[in-house]
């Protein structure tokens, strides 16, 4: 299992118009059957302890600036996936992501064919409004990496059961 940074293959302004930041992970599967959704589900619905924690520390922190802890009031239609609202979904890509007021941020979760199985892809868009946004965009970004890569690899691991 190898996740690699690659170059965003994303059209921004279809998925987050104006978008100052983006990076992308992907890593290849066996499972031939895997979609988009499901991808998504392995790699968003179960959160590994150390993320809980950095997730609650955040949470802490923000508090105080009014900044969203999760989607769900956000929650479509398209329903959630961990924290995030669905916004849009076909086979091949979902899209999550909410608005706050000091930024906006999509994840991209694409499922494509490749020579041993398929390629997932992990693509994060941040839309930055205000110095809080940039601020934050700043102090999260090495955290981002680290949790990026980790729960794109559980993308790897057989479904939870329901």
């Amino acid at each position: 299992m190898t996740i690699r940074e690659i170059e965003p293959d994303v059209d921004r302004d279809s998925v987050l118009a104006g978008a100052q930041f983006a990076d992308a992970y992907r890593i290849t599967v066996t499972d031939a059957k895997l979609d988009a959704r499901s991808a998504a589900e392995r790699i968003f619905s179960s959160t590994p302890n150390w993320v809980k924690m950095l997730l609650d520390l955040r949470n802490t922190m923000v508090a105080p600036f009014g900044l969203k802890t999760s989607g769900a009031d956000d929650a479509s239609t398209h329903g959630m996936i961990g924290l995030f609202p669905v916004l849009s979904e076909t086979p091949q890509r979902l899209v999550a992501g909410f608005n706050d007021h000091h930024l906006d941020f999509r994840v991209v979760v694409d499922v494509a064919p490749a020579d041993r199985g398929q390629d997932v892809t992990t693509t994060t868009l941040v839309l930055t409004h205000n110095w809080l946004g940039r601020a934050y965009l700043g102090a999260i970004m090495p955290f981002h990496r680290m949790i990026a890569k980790t729960l794109l690899g559980q993308v790897c691991q057989p479904p939870a059961p329901r």
